[in-house]
């Protein structure tokens, strides 16, 4: 493997179609596309200015590492990349991969990425502003997320997500095969319109949170006050709640059982078969 040290490399290309490279203490500076058509790359404390630096490129190490806010839509195209101990502060980032593995990463800016990526794996990483990440995602594992940006994890398949704080809005829509273990999730309209999707020993914020979904598992899950019309046009929930819930509208079929209910909302607009047994564990 090459070694390039303490240097810096700007224009276009300038480090097109390289193979077997290893860059320390590397500034990429303005220009575009300073890594491209690579394969078998490694980056150790090395800064990224300009535009796309990582595009096409196969194989890639990226340790204590910066980019820059000018670097937008930095990592695209790329397969089997690891990256850790990194701070981002660009959006638009890991579009179209495959095996994407990021740990102790922070996104400052986490606006539209991680688009269409499959085999994605998460470990401690912070996710700040933006809207959109995890958009088409698929085979997703996290494991300590915390994140505030918008809109998360939209049309996700086969995800697996622990010890989660996720804070919100229209969180895990039109998703298929999803758990969440452990986690907090704050955010109006969780999990909308999605399949088969289970929640265990969570904390859910929010109004009008499980709606429209078909296949809901609950699993000592607590709701927050503000929790109203929750699993309205749900079907085939198995829904076990520890304390109470504020309201429950219309769910279509299935069993919810919680501690205490506020209120229970069913009428005219209901679905068939209309059937979804309610139960209070104090009656």
């Amino acid at each position: 493997m090459t070694l390039i040290q303490n240097m810096s490399f700007g224009g276009e290309r300038p480090l097109f179609a390289q193979h077997d490279l290893r860059l320390e203490n590397v500034t990429i500076t303005e220009g575009e596309s300073g890594i491209k058509c690579c394969r078998n790359i490694e980056a150790d404390r090395c800064r990224f200015i300009g535009k796309y630096p990582w595009w096409h490129v196969n194989g890639s190490l990226i340790t204590n590492c910066y980019f820059e806010v000018g670097s937008r839509s930095a990592i695209w195209y790329s397969n089997d990349m690891v990256i850790r101990d990194c701070v981002i502060d660009a959006p638009k980032f890991f579009r179209e991969m495959r095996g994407l593995t990021l740990e102790h990463v922070q996104l400052n800016d986490a606006d539209e990425t991680f688009w269409r990526v499959q085999n994605l794996t998460i470990r401690q990483v912070k996710l700040h502003e933006g809207t959109y990440p995890f958009m088409f995602s698929e085979n997703v594992d996290v494991d300590g997320l915390e994140s505030d940006s918008k809109y998360v994890f939209q049309y996700v398949r086969n995800a697996v997500v622990r010890n989660a704080n996720i804070v919100t809005k229209d969180a895990f829509w039109e998703t298929e095969n999803v758990t969440i273990y452990d986690s907090v999730l704050d955010g109006e309209y969780l999990g909308w319109h999605s399949k088969n999707l289970r929640l265990v020993r969570c904390h859910i914020a929010g109004e009008q949170p499980l709606c429209y979904i078909d296949g809901l598992v609950l699993e000592d899950c607590t709701f927050d006050a503000a929790c109203d019309r929750a699993f309205e046009e749900s079907r085939n929930i198995q829904a076990e709640i520890k304390g109470s819930i504020t309201n429950i509208k219309n769910p279509v079929s299935g069993r919810i059982v919680a501690d205490a209910i506020g209120s229970v909302t069913i009428d005219e607009n209901i679905l068939p078969p209309a059937n979804c047994e309610i139960i209070t564990r104090e009656s």
